[in-house]
């Protein structure tokens, strides 16, 4: 039956008019926290199931390519970061940033679960399938939206937000992602899988590359370029993973 778009489009709104709201006025270490709100009200109107949110385990190899994709990906930009002398380490404090790597990377599972993941790729996209959408359509549309959603947090005054010129760079890297965390979603049926492989890369990126106009560990300058999130390199090798990974499942694919 081809139900509504209508909870879809008034879900994804709501998110982001509050989270926008927040992120204006100061309240943007917080703007994440209404999207368990929202998800646990639509999730209640419209009556869905654990497996239509995503809330099972999915298979060990989907998690193996969960945390394949930070590791390989966050690795590789280091490393050529390093070759291209991008790399100062002169500050570093090692035991504070492992330290933080650790904390982020295992706490962080439930958070993005309960917030990003259980939104975009938990309500929202049970709530596309049902209104009639194909796995495709869902993948883009939620990934337009995880897209959207982001956009107030790095061009207002956030402590996250970015220099003009780099938020094309960065949205762009953000639509790599959403497609990479849906694509796992879409072949795996859990929000397990995407959320265990996004807090890896929140909790590995941000304490060694920064975030915002911040430096991190490695203390590189020119994150525009090296950057896995707003740098041209973090686009060359999001690109190469998502299609490693899309080849490989495009047969699941419904």
């Amino acid at each position: 039956m081809n139900h509504s778009l209508r909870p879809a489009i008034a879900g994804f709104l709501a998110a982001v008019i509050i989270t926008t709201t927040m992120d204006a006025t100061g309240y943007s270490v917080f703007s994440a926290l209404p999207l368990i709100v929202l998800t646990g009200l639509y999730w209640f109107l419209q009556k869905f199931s654990r497996k239509e949110i995503g809330l099972t385990w999915g298979d060990w190899k989907a998690h193996g390519w969960a945390l394949a994709y930070p590791l390989l990906v966050l690795g590789l930009a280091a490393a050529i970061a390093t070759i291209m002398g991008a790399v100062d380490l002169s500050s570093t404090d090692w035991r504070k940033t492992f330290t933080n790597i650790g904390l982020m990377s295992s706490t962080g599972v439930l958070m993005v679960m309960i917030t990003e993941e259980g939104f975009f790729r938990g309500w929202l996209w049970a709530s596309l399938k049902r209104s009639g959408k194909s796995d495709v359509q869902v993948l883009v549309w939620t990934t337009i939206a995880f897209v959207s959603w982001h956009l107030s947090a790095v061009s207002l005054e956030t402590g996250f937000d970015l220099p003009a010129e780099e938020i094309p760079i960065y949205l762009i890297n953000v639509v790599i992602l959403g497609l990479i965390w849906g694509t796992m979603r879409m072949v795996s049926g859990s929000i397990l899988v995407p959320a265990l492989s996004h807090s890896v890369w929140n909790g590995i990126d941000y304490p060694l590359f920064g975030f915002g106009e911040k430096v991190g560990a490695l203390g590189i300058v020119d994150t525009h370029i090296y950057g896995p999130e707003v740098g041209l390199l973090g686009i060359a090798l999001g690109l190469a993973f998502l299609t490693l990974i899309w080849r490989i499942y495009a047969t699941k694919v419904a």
